[in-house]
């Protein structure tokens, strides 16, 4: 089969790979019908993730139809079209007991590996390196879906594929990222990134009762979608102040609520403050946290602070700020399980707007290569890409 493979930073290509097989009795094999690429995949093409090993298959935004199962009474069955979350779990262990199912601690074959780095394992992903278990991703004609009988959803009838593929992953992380700010009525919410997560953020803060969704971006693009999903605001933190605006648009009190949908790779903006985090960048850290240090400034005392963007290693913080300001920060991959049910519901009843981010179609995985340069470079107005496979 055909799939999408790293080769080294900055060099995907499509390669011709072994078709997967069953493996364990709770698997089943996935002709995959749509698949995506997803912004934290940039994160593996600039090098930016450790564990990675060439040949290894990418993504995890993926659906399909069921053509093999790994047991004659196992939950699905062949022909159900089904949508996979982006994490893999067991369904058995206390993590997921208690719904944390992106902690799993059974899922991630690799799991002493994570827990050298993080001091416990966390789940398995699909195309996600060797530190989250090694799984081959959705990039593919087919996938082996391993404890399949926990986490993929069959799709109700009528919906389409462009309705249910972000339940995947951006959809929920997007949601997740909006609960975890503890977003109340008439809020004043501001979310750096209005890229594919930014905008469902920016959807979930509405939803949730927001009087002002703040929307700190710079692409053209990004700015348009940020509209559409409903921001009420807009700061072009390339020309504008956006400590000076945010204060403007709160009266002088500040963000309830802030949301990083950037994570490691951000980028600096306006007047001194970037200076400083580029000296911090330099000194201390790999990554690039602008956006997560602008965020700790910018919300008042006693918000909250919400990181659903991806980091791959040690960032500098203001603590001070955090510790003066009393802001507690809520992290984490996304439970995507506990939120598929909730959200095909608002989707069927037309309250979430799944597919206007949706810039570039694909049905030849072989364009795969260009489309992530294209993504990464934010050529060609490019938002989102999908790759129609069936």
């Amino acid at each position: 089969m055909r799939a999408l493979c790293w080769h080294g930073k900055g060099d995907i290509r499509c390669d011709t790979v072994p078709d997967p097989s069953i493996e364990d009795a709770r698997d089943v094999i996935l002709k995959v019908s749509s698949c995506a690429i997803c912004g934290s995949d940039l994160h593996l093409m600039d090098g930016q993730m450790p564990g990675m090993e060439r040949g290894d298959v990418l993504g995890h935004e993926f659906m399909g139809e069921v053509v093999e199962v790994g047991a004659p009474d196992h939950k699905l069955k062949r022909g159900d079209r089904v949508v996979v979350p982006f994490n893999i779990n067991c369904g058995e262990c206390r993590q997921c007991k208690l719904g944390n199912w992106s902690c799993c601690l059974r899922s991630n074959r690799n799991g002493e590996m994570a827990a050298k780095m993080f001091g416990y394992p966390t789940a398995g992903l699909f195309g996600y390196s060797h530190l989250t278990g090694g799984y081959a991703g959705g990039q593919a004609e087919f996938v082996r879906v391993p404890m399949a009988d926990i986490a993929p959803m069959v799709v109700p009838e009528g919906m389409t594929d462009d309705q249910a593929l972000f339940l995947s992953d951006i959809l929920p992380t997007g949601w997740q990222a909006a609960e975890h700010a503890q977003i109340t009525e008439g809020d004043v919410v501001a979310i750096w990134g209005a890229g594919p997560v930014g905008f469902f953020a920016i959807q979930a803060a509405r939803h949730m009762g927001a009087a002002r969704v703040i929307a700190i971006e710079t692409v053209p693009e990004r700015i348009a979608l940020a509209r559409t999903a409903g921001a009420t605001d807009i700061i072009d933190f390339k020309v504008e102040d956006v400590m000076a605006r945010i204060r403007e648009i709160s009266d002088g009190q500040g963000a309830d609520c802030v949301i990083d949908c950037v994570g490691m790779e951000s980028v600096a903006g306006h007047g001194a403050f970037s200076v400083i985090s580029k000296v911090q960048e330099a000194v201390t850290s790999t990554q690039r946290p602008y956006a997560l240090e602008q965020m700790i400034q910018a919300v008042r005392p006693a918000g909250t602070v919400s990181v659903p963007g991806v980091y791959a290693g040690p960032v500098p913080l203001n603590m001070a700020a955090i510790v003066q300001k009393g802001l507690p920060i809520k992290t984490g991959q996304t439970h995507v399980k506990r939120y598929l049910e909730p959200l095909t519901r608002l989707i069927q009843e037309g309250k979430i707007d799944t597919t206007s981010l949706i810039s570039h179609r694909s049905a030849d995985l072989a364009e795969g290569p260009d489309l992530y340069k294209i993504f990464r470079d934010k050529q060609d107005h490019c938002t989102k890409v999908v790759f129609k496979l069936a």
